[in-house]
């Protein structure tokens, strides 16, 4: 078997992210200070963007490469969540990291409000029903822990309901990830200042127009409150089994690099390996030849 490490590699040296400027993502620590303030959101002292654009084509060819072993491998799953305010840049995180992979092998799963059908179940049902198969890839566009931050800014539920769901929710990925989901969880942290020219470019640009909601007025007011919950979400849930990270995302290069960055060192971690050729197959190909 050739461990995908070792095989496809390209003989270009991968940039490090240093190299550019930039610091590697580390997970959330549960009992650490997290600071979730404006500045957060922006990164000083990156490279310029061409440089920067130079690393991440790195970081996606390999990503098609891990792609591909990850399915012909077939015992494990990758999830990708991605959480972050209104404009915050899901969207095109999926367009430009997600884009290296394969179609075939990715689900992307966007969750809105539930239906009346999802209503009448558990908050997760819909959830685990969108979880990929080993051997793919989920994109989560928003996903479970909106029951944990739309739910409760919102009032859309009683207290005693969403605060018992970080205990499930961590249940849960704890479950998945024993087996075989690696869980990467994605916090795109924009501040209010690059919120706001986002928000006004929709609504300037006619070709955009159909991305603002009236909700997006109303969420931005409610902007500390948000705050409040995200930090409660990322530090309840922040596990071994499935971290989050915060990612910086005034900069939309800065943003896919380090996301590519991240999905990029788990699927390496992975002890991914091509299957051996059965010898009858072995065999039927000796007299193909």
């Amino acid at each position: 078997m050739t461990a995908p490490s070792q095989h496809a590699r390209s003989d270009k040296a991968l940039v490090s992210l240093t190299s550019v400027g930039l610091t590697p993502l580390v997970p959330v620590n549960p009992t650490a200070p997290l600071d979730l303030g404006n500045a957060a959101a922006r990164v000083s002292g990156a490279a310029n963007k061409k440089e920067l654009e130079a690393a991440l084509a790195q970081r996606l060819a390999r990503l098609e490469v891990l792609q591909d072993a990850l399915f012909a491998d077939g015992r494990h799953a990758v999830l990708l969540v991605l959480q972050g305010r209104d404009a915050s840049g899901k969207d095109g995180v999926i367009k430009t990291v997600c884009g290296a992979f394969n179609p075939t092998g990715v689900r992307v799963t966007a969750f809105g409000p539930p239906t009346p059908l999802e209503l009448r179940h558990d908050f997760l049902w819909r959830v685990h029903q969108a979880v990929p198969p080993r051997g793919q890839v989920g994109v989560f566009n928003r996903s479970h822990y909106e029951d944990v931050l739309a739910v409760r800014v919102r009032r859309l539920a009683p207290e005693t309901i969403w605060r018992a769901r970080y205990a499930h929710i961590n249940a849960f990925e704890e479950l998945l990830h024993a087996n075989g989901v690696v869980i990467c969880k994605c916090f795109l942290h924009v501040s209010q200042d690059e919120q706001h020219e986002r928000l006004t470019e929709r609504l300037d640009d006619p070709h955009k127009n159909w991305k603002f909601r009236a909700e997006d007025i109303e969420d931005r007011a409610r902007w500390p409150e948000y705050t409040e919950a995200y930090h409660e979400a990322l530090t309840r849930c922040s596990t071994a089994a499935a971290p989050w990270y915060v990612v910086p995302s005034d900069s939309k290069t800065v943003r896919n690099l380090l996301i590519a960055d991240v999905l990029m060192r788990a699927m390496e971690a992975l002890p991914l390996q091509y299957p051996t050729m059965p010898d009858a197959v072995r065999e039927a190909a000796r007299d193909f030849r």
